[in-house]
């Protein structure tokens, strides 16, 4: 096996966390991992454009549930930013956190709150063939990949993950 050099090592370590991410959590469409502001854009898709007050309530809930649950977890300093933007008859909620702060714990209560507030509208790529033991390794996988971010400093290696007919693919932008 090739040794990976430092710089390999983090670009390496982002792209398992956007794949694992991606083929854990179906209704995620879209991630962007900035390192120039540390920081993962989840974007989600919900079939039809839902009223501005009912997106208004969502991103509050969404941003009050994971204040809370930051309070509950000890975790002071987080940044969260919540933004609709629409396409067509698509709208794209977009989920904005610093990768220092961010567990998945927190991925796992925006996506239930997301299915919560949009059921069926929520858009995911469902992939019924995972078994369990596969989806308990990817969560494990993210846990260590966030943890591998929070220990360092890592250069300007922008990624992009998207999900596309069934597959996910992650690009070095």
């Amino acid at each position: 096996m090739p040794e990976l050099y430092p710089d390999e090592q983090q670009v390496s370590d982002g792209i398992n966390l956007l794949i694992s991410m991606l083929v854990r959590y179906p209704e995620i469409g879209t991630i962007n991992f900035d390192p120039e502001a540390d920081s993962l854009k989840l974007t989600f898709m919900i079939a039809g454009l839902p009223p501005i007050p009912d997106f208004e309530a969502a991103k509050q809930l969404l941003i009050h549930s994971i204040s809370a649950y930051h309070l509950l977890e000890g975790i002071t300093d987080s940044r969260i930013a919540v933004e609709l933007s629409s396409y067509d008859q698509v709208a794209m909620v977009t989920v904005r956190r610093d990768v220092h702060t961010m567990s998945r714990g927190e991925i796992s209560l925006t996506i239930k709150l997301l299915r919560d507030r949009f059921a069926d509208r929520l858009v995911a790529d469902r992939n019924d063939t995972m078994l369990e033991e596969e989806l308990l390794l990817q969560e494990e996988v993210i846990e260590d990949m966030l943890e591998n971010m929070r220990k360092k400093d890592y250069d300007n290696h922008s990624l992009i993950g998207i999900r596309e007919d069934g597959r996910v693919f992650v690009f070095n932008k």
